[in-house]
């Protein structure tokens, strides 16, 4: 994943100045000193988490629930697995001009992959590079992945509220989770108003640029306020044409792509052996929305997001407590396919994107 090649487009533009920097002597220590040993610590604290709640739970009963799966179980989650990857990448299909199912799929396999296993923007270069050698012009596909990225982000904090309202509509309505909801919706509301004010007119477009440019100058010299300004605008020309109708058909997209995710996991519930009587998909399908937030954590919340669910399903829920092995072998089944086949995916991404250069 070379660089310079996002540069082979001829629409390409350098970015402002401190936009994509991953290690700049000049930022304060303490900051350094956060971004280096942050991960870290998040690390040392989930793996606590985690092994706090493994206390007393029988691992013998999860590997042996583990080895009653089938292969065509596997293939129909694969399948599944597939569809939600497909949903998540229609945004790109629809804010980008030129960029068609097929290549969006590609570009965000790959990106997800570099987003694993490299530091940041490795991903968002793979992203620029790969645009880039398809002749999609550079301001275009910027406006288009960050559009993305900020419709992704308004459905992962929105999920816990429409969690709540199928509670309400189901009659499983719990009071405890309205106001964590609430306050998680409030930041998509943000997203939302920041999207409308950035889009409504040229010269605040700038404006935001300017302010932004002053408040990453506090942290980082050498920041050039016209550029940030300019590149703003530049993204405003890119994609406001498109914002309108994309932006709503990319936002049903993406909860198509978790309710997706959820029925991932009732399915892997239903392969280790628990029937409908014992837990319906409902709970299951509420628990995951209420919880989706904690996606933002390290690889999407590995562990914690999990344990949370099936606490949830556990204690907040009438369902029978022996069921928790199985809950722990379902969920390692999802995380098995929602997190190792899109690693796949995006391997076989890059290496066909690389023979396509190779062949040119």
């Amino acid at each position: 994943m070379p660089a310079a090649d996002a540069g082979r487009s001829g629409s390409a533009r350098p970015l402002p100045d401190g936009v994509g920097d991953t290690a700049d002597p000049s930022q304060p220590r303490w900051r350094r000193t956060v971004r280096t040993v942050g991960p870290w610590i998040l690390t040392a604290l989930i793996l606590v988490v985690l092994v706090t709640l493994a206390q007393g739970l029988e691992w013998a009963e999860v590997w042996e629930t583990l080895t009653t799966l089938h292969w065509w179980q596997l293939a129909v989650l694969v399948l599944g697995l597939l569809m939600r990857q497909l949903l998540n990448c229609l945004p790109l299909v629809w804010f980008i001009d030129g960029c068609s199912v097929p290549r969006a799929f590609q570009n965000d396999q790959a990106s997800a992959v570099m987003y694993a296993v490299a530091p940041p923007p490795a991903d968002y270069v793979t992203r620029m590079a790969m645009f880039g050698s398809w002749g999609i012009a550079l301001p275009a596909a910027t406006a288009g992945a960050v559009m993305n990225t900020l419709s992704f982000y308004v459905i992962r904090f929105g999920a816990p509220l429409l969690g709540v309202l199928v509670m309400i509509v189901t009659g499983m309505y719990d009071s405890a989770e309205i106001v964590p909801a609430l306050l998680s919706a409030l930041i998509s509301v943000a997203i939302l108003l920041a999207i409308w004010l950035g889009f409504r007119d040229e010269r605040l477009a700038a404006s935001i640029g300017g302010w932004a440019a002053r408040v990453v100058g506090r942290f980082k010299r050498g920041i050039d306020i016209d550029a940030w300004r300019d590149s703003v605008v530049a993204f405003r020309h890119a994609a406001y044409r498109r914002v309108s109708s994309a932006l709503p058909r990319s936002l049903l997209a993406l909860v198509a792509m978790v309710v997706v995710d959820a029925g991932l996991i009732v399915l892997s519930i239903r392969f280790v052996g628990v029937p409908a009587d014992q837990l319906s998909a409902v709970p299951v399908l509420t628990a995951f929305l209420v919880a989706y937030p904690l996606t933002a954590l390290f690889f999407s919340g590995l562990g914690v997001l999990d344990a949370v669910v099936i606490a949830t399903l556990l204690y907040h829920v009438d369902v029978d407590r022996s069921l928790e092995p199985e809950l722990v072998a379902a969920f390692l089944i999802w995380r098995v396919i929602s997190l190792g086949v899109p690693l796949v995916l995006g391997a076989l991404s890059l290496i066909a994107w690389k023979i396509e250069l190779a062949r040119r």
